[in-house]
């Protein structure tokens, strides 16, 4: 009896690069910035991490479970905890436990699973998530801790745990005296007014604006981060490139024009963009693939950031930009493919 079998379709090349070693890659590369921003802020940070990695992993477990699919290899192939890492990593460090937890279980199940699952998410689950907290939770989202070096003294582990789990702070401390404003939200407010920002005082988180030599620290980590990927080959240098450099660029004019808008090194070293640029808008899934799209698309995130920040009703904008060029990807990629060999164009 003849058996046939189901022709195996090319390329036939089996390379080093797979998703849980680039999963992994990139979960080494956050490591620094994980450190730091622990330092600045204390155990909330490690807590959200954690809780924000169950509702992930949980959320996609039982998912694949209603879809009788195979489990265990989804949830091993670290993709899941990528986005979990990156989720936590821009929430509030006093946030209380459902947040982080309701944010990683809707990035994975709205913004992941419900599209076919990885590879198949037309937007970044992180930012979805990220999102979808920030506009449901506006209060909770913008209660941003000071660094450790502000803070009248710095919660423990203990105290981190019981504020998440019972919204009670310790004798004698108030939410009020952990808190302050941040960098970003200040030259908002100021743009047409020629004032200092007042960065010794401020708050620096990253997804709402941070400046200050301390956070600096933070932001070479992000860096260090981003140049281990790029040494790595696992992102190109397209993205980062275009959309630092478009950000910069529209921050040296406005501040040319009118000294009240932040310059570039401003604009750069605060709130998520060096993490957008190399950690988030580099998503191969939900980015444009060909090389001239990941220029386009690095472009427009970097103008969609300036305009946000400049005069939008959030300070940092990386989420909203990230996710709007998501929905322009399969364009950009429409008219940037590159030409076959061999075949000329007719027109």
């Amino acid at each position: 009896m003849t058996t046939f079998t189901t022709p195996v379709s090319s390329p036939h090349i089996h390379g080093p690069n797979h998703v849980s070693r680039v999963m992994a890659e990139v979960i080494f590369a956050l490591l620094p910035a994980v450190a730091v921003y622990h330092w600045l802020f204390g155990w909330g940070v490690l807590l959200n991490i954690v809780l924000v990695t169950l509702g992930a992993v949980i959320a996609e477990g039982l998912i694949l479970r209603l879809r009788r699919r195979p489990v265990v290899p989804a949830i091993t192939d670290l993709s899941a905890v990528v986005t979990a890492l990156l989720l936590a990593i821009a929430l509030p460090p006093l946030a209380p436990w459902w947040l982080p937890f309701i944010g990683g279980a809707f990035a994975i199940i709205f913004a992941k699973q419900l599209y076919g699952g990885l590879g198949y998410n037309p937007f970044n689950p992180a930012m979805i998530g990220y999102v979808a907290l920030l506009i449901s939770f506006p209060v909770e989202m913008t209660t941003w801790l000071a660094p450790s070096y502000l803070q009248p003294p710095p919660l423990d582990l203990m105290a981190t745990l019981t504020y998440a789990l019972q919204g009670a702070l310790p004798p004698g401390i108030t939410l009020d005296a952990l808190t302050a404003a941040t960098p970003l939200d200040l030259q908002r407010t100021r743009i047409g007014v020629e004032q200092p920002i007042d960065l010794q005082h401020a708050a620096t988180p990253l997804f709402a604006g941070n400046s200050h030599s301390s956070a600096l620290w933070l932001q070479l980590a992000i860096l260090s981060g981003g140049l281990w990927l790029l040494w790595r080959r696992i992102i190109s240098w397209h993205v980062p490139v275009a959309m630092l450099g478009t950000l910069a660029l529209l921050a040296l004019l406005f501040h040319l024009i009118d000294s009240s808008y932040p310059g570039p090194l401003f604009h750069i070293s605060s709130g998520a963009a060096l993490l957008g640029a190399f950690f988030i808008a580099t998503d191969p899934v939900s980015g444009a693939t060909s090389e001239r799209g990941r220029l386009l698309f690095g472009a427009g995130v970097g103008v969609f950031a300036f305009v946000i920040r400049s005069w939008g009703g959030y300070p940092d904008a990386i989420a909203f930009s990230v996710l709007l060029m998501n929905m322009a990807a399969p364009t950009i990629d429409y008219y940037t493919q590159p030409r076959v060999y061999g075949h000329v164009r007719s027109d």
